[in-house]
């Protein structure tokens, strides 16, 4: 694999990692922008433009795009997170020219009022099944509350009342302001050649308006709190917990990965041994989520609402352990193992790479191979683990939950 880079005249970062031996391609936009860069009053725009792309532009509409991908055998879709929204296309090499066109007249769509008033419904019912979800609502909850003050409190969906306001004016302005040639990467993995990339970027992405949107970056200082919605309908209880972890371009990230699957994954974990597999709960996990400055260590725990105070006692008593002890060789070993097939399996397929290459570029301007993906693996030590629960032991700043239960008597 061959890694290049580039930027255009405009500012457009282009990045490509390129392997002759794989058969098919995978591109994608990373535009900087989510979430935290809204205002309240535009909150969930950014969502919203993602659905809005694929209504096309004066070239393509709504049909052309999703006739177009098909015909080609795309697997195309289009995220939006806190930080980034991502659109991305896997196809096979030959009709690379085509998907590029396509993908690219979807950063820049026509935004147009019928389509506006169209979707929105969309959007609306969006946030209406997802309301009905309580891990959901748990999470929406707890980021609102952990991240109080700060811009990553605000909702990815954005709430039915702002989204019922939203004009197609502020869209455009938003747009205008965040889709800036500057704040976007593209990103490409796969078989094709970096002339023929380089060639269709000046082509489809030469004209983008130049500039750059300025994030505050500072690190969040959760004020702590706890906050339960009360859903008598649900029959079990949904517990969220967070608290300080590395931010993206903290070095002990690598770290942080690592303890979460020791302590919380989904399978082989501490959390899974002692609560998950015994049967006393349905689900306990820890995660590891980085943000531009900010950081967090995300429990989840799901269970019958009676037993939620002992369960959550019991999460905090392996938490405190821990902190005191740290983790075991044999323990370590065995999440490297983990962590070590998850990026070689994803590695093999260039849209599992896509994610990856655009990601580190994104947050840190930095290119990481797998190799050097598996040696920082393989270097993480018991010490970094100490180090790491020494800046950022694991806990509790701030509860949320969905369920019966109207307190908490262990949060």
């Amino acid at each position: 694999m061959q890694f290049h880079e580039a930027k255009l005249d405009n500012g457009l970062q282009v990045i490509a990692e390129l392997n002759p031996q794989v058969h098919s391609v995978a591109m994608g936009y990373f535009v900087r922008t989510g979430s935290r860069d809204e205002t309240s009053e535009v909150s969930g725009v950014s969502h919203f433009l993602e659905h809005m792309a694929f209504k096309g532009n004066e070239k393509f509409n709504a049909e052309d795009v999703n006739r177009i991908f098909d015909e080609v055998g795309a697997k195309y879709n289009a995220s939006t997170s806190e930080e980034v929204t991502l659109f991305y296309g896997a196809i096979l090499p030959e009709y690379l020219s085509q998907t590029f066109e396509l993908l690219s007249a979807l950063i820049f769509p026509s935004l147009r009022q019928d389509d506006f008033d169209m979707e929105k419904n969309v959007i609306l019912e969006e946030i209406g099944m997802y309301d009905d979800q309580p891990a959901f609502s748990a999470y929406e909850q707890i980021m609102k509350t952990h991240f109080t003050g700060h811009p990553l409190c605000r909702s990815i969906l954005g709430s039915t009342e702002s989204i019922t306001d939203l004009t197609s004016d502020q869209m455009r302005q938003y747009h205008q302001n965040h889709y800036l040639a500057g704040s976007i990467t593209l990103a490409v993995a796969g078989n094709t050649e970096w002339d023929t990339i380089l060639d269709l970027a000046n082509q489809h992405c030469g004209h983008w308006p130049a500039g750059t949107f300025e994030r505050d970056t500072q690190e969040a200082q959760p004020p702590g709190g706890l906050d339960l919605i009360t859903k008598d309908t649900s029959q079990m209880q949904h517990i969220m917990q967070m608290c300080p972890a590395p931010a993206a371009r903290n070095p002990m990230r690598f770290a942080a990965e690592i303890l979460s699957v020791i302590i919380g994954d989904d399978s082989g974990s501490r959390l899974y041994w002692q609560l998950v597999d015994p049967g006393i709960v349905e689900a306990a996990e820890l995660g590891f989520n980085e943000y531009d400055g900010s950081g967090t260590f995300l429990t989840y725990l799901c269970s019958e609402p009676e037993s939620t105070a002992e369960n959550l006692e019991r999460i905090h008593a392996i938490y405190q352990d821990v902190n005191k002890n740290g983790v075991t060789q044999v323990e370590l070993d065995q999440a490297k193992n983990k962590v070590a097939s998850r990026v070689v399996l994803k590695s093999e397929r260039p849209m599992g790479r896509l994610s990856s290459l655009g990601g580190n570029w994104v947050y840190r301007q930095e290119y990481r191979s797998v190799k050097d993906d598996l040696d920082t693996l393989k270097a993480i030590s018991l010490s970094d683990i100490s180090e790491l629960l020494e800046a950022y032991p694991l806990g509790w700043t701030t509860t949320s939950g969905v369920g019966p239960l109207g307190d908490l008597e262990a949060a």
